[in-house]
């Protein structure tokens, strides 16, 4: 049986059938199986867009072997009477939970937000009424704060591939769509992700797992550098191993562990705000046409020098919505979703300057200090509006320091308030944000049509835990901490594979 690696360029609409006879005429061959292994979509030329696949074909009618199958992924199993926690139902704790779980240890995971389902309900009725809930809304709960995003699952780290694709097969079994294995910007959306998760959830269940939602975290017993104890709300867990997800936003988890002596220092991470576009401005930009056959809706991707800071948009939402996604009652911030169709009438994106706190106040800045600032901001806007509506103001506002104006609509459930964020936002910042908006509108034709809104304060966590190379935190036996809220990852692969790599770390220290 012979094997070839092909390129090929297919329409942005081809079908099955269409990609199976290019293949048959581009190698000359009658008998065949093929499987994609990557899609992206070719925009250079507005007139010839297309897209790009890289294609294993096996035909007895073709020479040559095919190439070696890559490393997988294994979980050693074997009998265990250890006890580890994991604190958060995140990207990082969930897989680090299944691989603990395969490998037989007693695995229980707690969270202090609500399941998947209720999550759902929750956030339906704050978006609703403007009653925040603190167990069932977008930072904590089942899957983490990435359920109810996008869903993207694009990972640049060059040192996870055996961890990404046990990650993405893992979703594919629990029923995303099986394109997210060559498509070179997957995406779930947040409709697929609500049962992605709770199937992943039944999985680790099925294992003999243990889960418990609704349940917060609030201290620790360490004795000689070893937790042997956690306290909760809802009781206490004696443990071998803890291992802590917790996401960037839980602030109170954060300040316990430096209370209990958790290393942590600050970090380089980003603010700024959400820019809101009509999908069809993006799509016009983009292609050239309001529509294209075959692809959802356009993306973009944007980057500035902006004098001292960069400045670059993040967690970018075709056809997506803006959403209230404040950890706590007493803060305002933005985040973007959108569903797997990509159908809505709005485009957003975070556009942030890059920002290192030591350099932005001219002193010394500790990890404890960089949490009161981000959160101080955070309150400043919420005190701004008396609630959880978004400050905003037209790009052109933005640019140009003219009265603040509002868009005839927004995709933004809580409603828009016209504010000044120029003003609203550190100064540095701000100065970034409008050299990098007027370099995105030469780049983006229209882009200055767009609104500015909201503060946009989690596109990572201000502060990293200092970790040692087998994932235990420095200076203790038993501790781990992990994805997003290590400071170690950033988004749904590289979280869920930083808490495989941890997992694994402990299995095969074990």
């Amino acid at each position: 049986m012979g094997f070839q690696l092909v390129s090929i360029k297919m329409p942005t609409d081809y079908s099955t059938a269409q990609l199976k006879k290019a293949l048959g005429q581009t190698l000359g061959i009658a008998s065949f199986t093929y499987r994609i292994t990557g899609q992206s979509l070719d925009a250079r030329n507005k007139r010839r867009i297309h897209w790009l696949l890289r294609v294993a074909v096996t035909s007895p009618e073709l020479k040559g072997e095919a190439p070696p199958i890559g490393p997988t992924l294994e979980i050693p199993l074997r009998k265990r009477d250890e006890r580890a926690l994991i604190v958060g139902s995140g990207p990082a704790g969930l897989f680090a939970a299944l691989a603990l779980q395969t490998a037989g240890f007693k695995t229980t995971v707690i969270d202090r937000g609500s399941d998947v389902e209720k999550r759902a309900v929750g956030i339906a009725a704050f978006e609703e009424n403007g009653r925040f809930d603190p167990v069932s809304n977008y930072a904590f709960g089942e899957g983490g704060a990435g359920t109810f995003s996008d869903g993207k699952l694009t990972a640049r780290s060059k040192r996870i591939s055996r961890e990404k694709a046990f990650i993405l097969q893992s979703y594919i079994d629990a029923g995303a769509p099986e394109e997210i294995a060559w498509l070179t910007h997957p995406h779930l959306g947040s409709d697929n992700l609500k049962s992605i998760v709770a199937n992943l959830r039944r999985r680790f269940i099925t294992l003999g797992g243990t889960i418990h939602f609704e349940t917060m975290l609030e201290d620790l017993v360490i004795r000689n550098g070893r937790v042997t104890e956690v306290l909760c709300s809802t009781g206490s867990f004696d443990i071998d191993h803890l291992l802590i997800a917790p996401g960037h936003s839980a602030y109170e988890t954060y300040r316990m562990l430096l209370r209990r002596g958790v290393p942590f220092q600050s970090k380089n991470f980003a603010i700024g705000s959400r820019v809101e576009h009509r999908q069809h401005l993006i799509n016009e930009a983009q292609w050239g046409c309001a529509q294209l056959p075959g692809v959802k809706a356009a993306e973009y991707r944007l980057t500035a020098k902006a004098g001292a800071l960069p400045v670059y948009t993040f967690c970018m939402c075709p056809g997506g919505v803006v959403v209230p996604a404040a950890a706590y009652d007493d803060v305002n911030i933005v985040n973007g979703m959108s569903l797997y169709a990509r159908g809505g009438a709005f485009a957003n994106a975070a556009l942030v300057a890059g920002v290192n706190l030591e350099t932005l106040l001219g002193r010394p800045v500790d990890a404890a200090q960089s949490l009161d600032w981000v959160e101080v901001l955070e309150r400043r806007f919420f005190d701004a509006v008396g609630g959880h509506a978004a400050p905003a103001c037209r790009i052109g506002d933005f640019i140009n320091k003219t009265a603040p104006t509002l868009p005839s609509g927004s995709s933004y459930p809580l409603g828009l308030e016209a504010l000044p964020l120029w003003e609203m936002l550190p100064a540095p910042v701000a100065q970034a944000m409008r050299s990098g908006m007027q370099h995105f509108a030469r780049q983006l034709k229209g882009f200055e049509r767009g609104t500015v809104l909201g503060l946009e304060s989690k596109t990572s966590a201000p502060i990293q835990a200092l970790r040692e190379p087998d994932y235990r935190s420095t200076g203790f036996e038993n501790l781990y901490l992990l994805g997003e809220g290590s400071g170690w990852a950033g988004g749904i692969v590289s979280s869920a594979a930083d808490g495989l790599k941890a997992a694994l770390a402990l299995i095969n220290g074990n």
